[in-house]
């Protein structure tokens, strides 16, 4: 076997055998290893099998170099650098999950509580304008009136919603 400081990849490719790399140790599976422990195998079965080992290794290699191709090493960095190299702590990432979800939900009731407050027409052109992006002359279209009345209508949707909002 060559360099085993090579990639897993490279160490498997460059091997006439299949190499299996362990922590403390490295096999390599040859064709005739193969054919003693397996009587009714042929070295086609063997080439088969070793070019699954090929391809499985370098989709690894590869999904490796995807995950790990903008990491920096420590060693590199400069003082001076400004860089944070940082992990927030799990205990940390909890309890700011859970504030982001109870500030959710408070937005969400008090979203639910301003819309309560409008008129159904306000409502619905508020939506239409505000959530779905129709312009006020779409929405004057759909509904046939003037779109200045559509104007008006999300104005003062706007305005009670401020005020439940302001309020709370």
């Amino acid at each position: 076997m060559k360099n085993y400081r090579d990639s897993d990849y490279a160490v498997n490719k460059n091997a006439e055998g299949i190499v299996y790399r362990f922590a403390n140790q490295t096999i390599e599976i040859t064709l005739a290893d193969y054919l003693r422990e397996n009587p009714s195998k042929t070295p086609a079965d063997f080439a088969e099998l070793k070019a699954l080992s090929d391809m499985d290794y370098y989709d690894t290699d590869r999904s490796d170099y995807r995950q790990t191709w903008k990491n920096t090493s420590l060693d590199n960095l400069d003082e001076d650098e400004s860089v944070v190299l940082a992990v927030q702590s799990v205990e940390n990432e909890v309890i700011e999950r859970g504030e982001r979800e109870a500030l959710l939900a408070k937005r969400q009731s008090l979203s639910a509580l301003a819309l309560d407050k409008l008129t159904d027409t306000q409502r619905r052109r508020y939506i239409q304008y505000h959530v779905k992006g129709f312009t006020s002359r779409e929405i004057a279209e759909n509904e046939g009136v003037d779109h200045k009345a559509i104007l008006a209508s999300i104005w003062a949707a706007e305005k009670k919603i401020k005020k439940v909002l302001g309020s709370s």
